[in-house]
């Protein structure tokens, strides 16, 4: 009997020390390939066709802002962050269709926006099995950037397949002239271990020439941190607010698109937090604008869904409903109309907010 409970007891110290050795070299293979983007990066253009010059000053602008949740999180997905059990609730086939179901909105509505500010969007990830999205919804001039690249992502754990591979970022395209464009890093709330194998925020910024003025429009695409503890949801806002207030400082033309991962004014008394137990995103309020800023949202429609499940309206218990992605106005820029697209969450978990506004003055 003592044998062989010393057996076991050797077997039981040698798997240990298997996982363990396992633990170790992955998290050290993890550290020596962590994306570490610099502070600031001149991006370069994947695609430069344009079919019109400078923004038209006096005219109305049409703006597009999705996360696109990187074409596989549309009605049937849950993802395992929110609640859910997947990283990988789609194959190739509905990762296809979804993707052909968010280009068909953008470029085939009525009219097609004249800025696209895309978030979610991959290149080369195992969850989206290599299709390269960006490629395929970049028109006119686009650039993308990343803000999360990882050559494995061990999360979730067995039983479910881990997510992989990951190349994902920010897409911004337009059918006008772009000057030029930069990656801003943002500050990661994240340390080591945790930070090797997670986002690196970032804004994509663009700068865009207008008729008879010696001024630009500053474009900022954002995806804003989700998954924290808050404190890195209030720095990231406050260096996008800082770059905002530099530029339109400048004389600039100031927008900011995209996922905020914060509720915006009014957003929890639209739709209300119906269990305390879901995630909760920030908030944001009107005083944290300097004067004459303002948010431009849609509370008619939600902008986001949680992924705890696939999408079910009829389950009022568990589905829960946000107000995150929206814009984000310098002064100069006057709004005309803002909406968000009701598109049942078909394609994505995030609905497409769309606004026109003017450059004034």
């Amino acid at each position: 009997m003592k044998k062989v409970l010393l057996g076991l007891l050797k077997l039981l110290l040698v798997l240990v020390l298997v996982v363990v050795i396992g633990l170790g070299g992955l998290i050290g293979w993890l550290s020596y390939t962590e994306y570490k983007p610099a502070d600031r990066e001149t991006m370069e253009f994947f695609a430069t066709t344009i079919d019109a010059d400078a923004l038209p000053a006096g005219e109305s602008i049409d703006l597009l802002s999705w996360n696109i949740g990187y074409a596989g999180l549309g009605a049937g997905s849950d993802f395992f962050m929110d609640g859910g059990k997947s990283a990988r609730s789609a194959d190739k086939m509905q990762v296809s269709e979804y993707l052909a179901g968010i280009y068909s909105t953008i470029y085939n509505g009525e009219r097609e926006p004249d800025l696209i500010l895309l978030q979610e969007v991959e290149t080369d990830s195992a969850r989206t099995y290599g299709i390269n999205e960006a490629e395929q919804l970049g028109r006119g001039n686009a650039v993308f950037a990343l803000n999360y690249s990882c050559p494995f992502v061990p999360m979730p754990l067995p039983p479910q397949m881990p997510m992989g591979k990951v190349n994902s970022g920010l897409l911004t395209t337009t059918r006008y002239d772009v000057e030029s464009a930069e990656r801003l890093s943002l500050p990661c709330p994240f340390s080591w271990p945790l930070r090797i194998a997670n986002l690196k925020r970032c804004l994509l910024v663009s700068y865009l020439p207008i008729e008879g003025s010696d001024k630009q429009l500053v474009l900022v695409n954002l995806h804003l941190e989700a998954y924290d503890d808050g404190e890195g949801k209030l720095a990231q806002t406050k260096a996008l607010n800082d770059f905002l207030q530099d530029e339109y400082a400048k004389g600039n033309y100031v927008i900011a698109g995209g996922d905020f991962n914060q509720t915006f004014p009014g957003g929890l008394d639209s739709y209300p937090v119906v269990n305390s137990a879901f995630w909760a995103p920030g908030t944001l309020t009107e005083d944290m604008l300097p004067a004459g800023w303002s948010f431009a949202y849609s509370l008619d429609v939600p902008s986001c869904r949680l992924l705890n499940q696939p999408y079910n309206p009829a389950d009022t218990v568990n589905t829960q409903y946000y107000v995150i992605d929206g814009f984000i106005l310098s002064p100069n820029v006057e709004l005309e109309t803002v909406e968000t697209l009701d598109l049942g969450f078909a394609d994505s978990d995030h609905n497409p907010v769309h606004i026109s506004v003017k450059l004034a003055g």
